[in-house]
């Protein structure tokens, strides 16, 4: 006899948010890696292999590491906007040649209609510096600039990352489009492509996040925005979660990367790096320097803001002290609008209500048993400024049996300790996915 049982998998749905494992080191160090750690380091140590020979532009090793990430984007289901073998485009040299580079680009569209035609860019460079061929008394030999750091550990991240999106993207308000920039080391040459060639709708890009060498975290985890006031704000109220790692914002410039092509356009961008490092742009830059377990942590820290910027009512200002003093916030607020979110049992993790009020009160409609049914009913509701829940809504249903019980439990909830805005009690919407599925028990 088949027993039904409710698959609770927004646990693994929001994973992303999950804090980093514990790793042990030594020579069996990897059988305690967590999968994401796992996952990165197989992207690094696949990217900066021999065989790619360092990924200078236009070589076949940047073709072949722009073949990875586009198969690696759709393993993970990331829709591809870019086609087979990623966008090409030519690059005229002095010598009178043209170089051929390409970028790879995926997309995952947000849930919300007046905002999900809005995005946020996540960039990673793609290329290294190839083979320099070096000449000592006399004898000329070659030598592999792997490019581990630079940057095969920021493409690692926005693969992992863009997989993260993907998996959670029903908590995503826009669209956000992961960019793996070709020809970007020495001229930003991709990223000025994507934006004066390529895409069509740049009006519509609201900011630029930037992953450059992002795997020595053991020197530091840095945010440099170009001194932009909104993103240093954001960046600041991260810091009151209760997330593993915190970038300092830095106002120096640690080194040009593809944000500057979207600096130039007055687009809002961060750059996420570790900095500078002794290994840079030598031969000894292999996996071997790579602290996993810190980049795991940036991951998730580069998650949560691609997630609170994403979900931003308004969007960062280019020139916001140029704005004369923003208005007083009124009405009906988003939750990532607020100064301080509304908590459920002392936590302003959604994650927390879901977990110990939803799945731990849901029922699986029997009918919808009986008929196989399942799917993910995405609910809205207003958390009103005296903590009750109140006008809780299907935003996308599934069936009638399990939407109206993803209604019910959502709107049998406890108060709930209401979100401020400049230290007033005000009303706020969230959004959350409640996950009905069905599996068999052997």
């Amino acid at each position: 006899m088949n027993i039904y049982r409710i698959a609770i998998s927004v646990a693994a749905m929001l994973a992303a948010f999950s804090a980093s494992a514990q790793f042990r080191q030594g020579a069996y160090g990897d059988i305690y890696d967590s999968e994401t750690v796992s996952a990165v380091k197989g992207h690094v140590r696949e990217l900066s292999s021999a065989m790619y020979e360092g990924r200078k532009a236009g070589s076949e090793g940047e073709k072949m590491a722009a073949e990875y990430v586009e198969k690696q984007l759709k393993e993970y289901g990331v829709d591809l906007l870019s086609p087979a073998g990623g966008e090409k485009f030519g690059i005229k040299q002095e010598s009178g040649d043209t170089l051929t580079s390409c970028n790879v680009v995926g997309f995952v569209q947000g849930y919300d209609k007046d905002l999900r035609d809005r995005y946020i860019i996540v960039g990673a460079r793609l290329d290294n510096m190839g083979v320099q061929t070096m000449t000592v008394d006399g004898q000329q030999y070659e030598k592999v600039l792997y490019g581990a750091n630079g940057n095969a550990s920021g493409l690692a991240m926005l693969m992992e990352l863009a997989k993260k999106v993907q998996t959670t993207s029903a908590l995503f308000r826009r669209s956000v489009i992961f960019v793996a920039f070709g020809s970007s080391g020495e001229t930003y040459a991709g990223s000025w492509y994507f934006l004066n060639r390529s895409f069509g709708d740049t009006a519509n890009i609201d900011a630029m996040i930037n992953l450059d060498m992002v795997g020595t975290g053991y020197q530091g985890f840095y945010a440099y925005t170009s001194s932009n006031g909104d993103l240093n704000s954001l960046i600041r109220t991260l810091e009151g979660d209760l997330l593993p790692i915190k970038p300092e914002i830095v106002s120096t410039e640690p080194y040009p990367s593809d944000h500057r092509a979207f600096y130039a356009k007055e687009i809002p961008s961060v750059l996420f790096t570790t900095g500078r490092y002794q290994e840079y742009n030598t031969e000894r830059d292999t996996q071997s320097i790579l602290d996993y377990d810190a980049m795991e942590r940036e991951l998730e820290y580069v998650y949560n803001f691609t997630l609170a910027i994403a979900n931003q009512k308004d969007a960062p200002l280019f020139y916001p002290d140029k704005v004369p003093g923003k208005k007083a916030v009124t009405g009906l607020l988003p939750y990532y609008d607020c100064d301080q979110k509304p908590t459920f049992l002392g936590s302003s993790d959604p994650k927390k209500f879901i977990e110990q009020w939803v799945y731990h009160y849901l029922k699986y409609p029997a009918e919808a048993v009986r008929d196989g049914i399942q799917g993910r009913v995405l609910v809205e509701f207003v958390i009103a400024n005296d903590g009750k829940v109140t006008d809780v809504k299907v935003v996308k249903g599934v069936s009638e049996e399990l939407d109206a019980e993803a209604v019910r439990v959502i709107a049998a909830s406890p108060k709930w300790k209401p979100a401020k805005v400049k230290g007033e009690k005000v009303s706020c919407t969230m959004t959350i996915p409640v996950e009905f599925r069905l599996a068999r028990k052997k």
